[in-house]
């Protein structure tokens, strides 16, 4: 147990331990209570349902990220394009080392998104990305949340190509800086 960790905490660590390892399917709440060392029926007082309990792990993936790119952007150069740059690279990096939390994190879909809070943890994160990419961009059009969107999409599908080991295959690479270079400038256009 980590020092002063509740027990929600430490259900969210331990279930947000097990989706990295084995996937959504290892998740469950009885799992979940039995790697955290408390009784089957100990998260159901903070989670009833198996959804609340991802929803939250979720969660704590979009807090983990944002802290990862706030400390990254905090040494990073002012310009905005070597700042999206960066934080392209967190968000990859991200993928690669919290596969299954990556995995789950944007699956609005199917998470209890609006009972947690997952979209107002979520979306500050495409609100950064946006306000650098207008900074980034000379052009007005198409719109600085469009553009955003397109590269974020473009970087998801990139991330999980490069973790299927797609990427490398067909094209050689054994790190994905230029494909995030590639991507920046297909979006914002070549650096200065």
């Amino acid at each position: 147990m980590h020092a002063d960790e509740g027990l929600p905490a430490r259900l969210i660590r331990v279930g947000g331990e097990l989706l990295d390892e084995k996937g959504p399917s290892a998740v469950s709440l009885r799992e979940t209570a039995r790697r955290a060392g408390v009784s089957h029926g100990a998260p159901r007082r903070y989670f009833p349902t198996h959804l609340e309990l991802l929803s939250a792990i979720a969660r704590d993936g979009f807090v983990d990220l944002a802290g990862r790119a706030d400390a990254a952007l905090a040494t990073a150069p002012p310009d905005a394009r070597t700042r999206v740059a960066v934080l392209a690279r967190v968000y990859l990096d991200f993928a690669a080392t919290r596969r299954g939390r990556y995995a789950l994190m944007f699956r609005h879909d199917l998470l209890e998104s609006g009972h947690l809070g997952l979209r107002h943890t979520s979306l500050p994160l495409f609100r950064l990305l946006t306000d650098l990419v207008a900074q980034a961009r000379p052009a007005p059009q198409p719109p600085a949340p469009v553009v955003a969107g397109a590269l974020w999409a473009n970087l998801h599908g990139l991330a999980e190509l490069w973790n299927w080991g797609s990427l490398t295959l067909a094209t050689g690479a054994a790190d994905p800086a230029a494909l995030i270079e590639a991507t920046l400038t297909a979006h914002l256009g070549p650096a200065a």
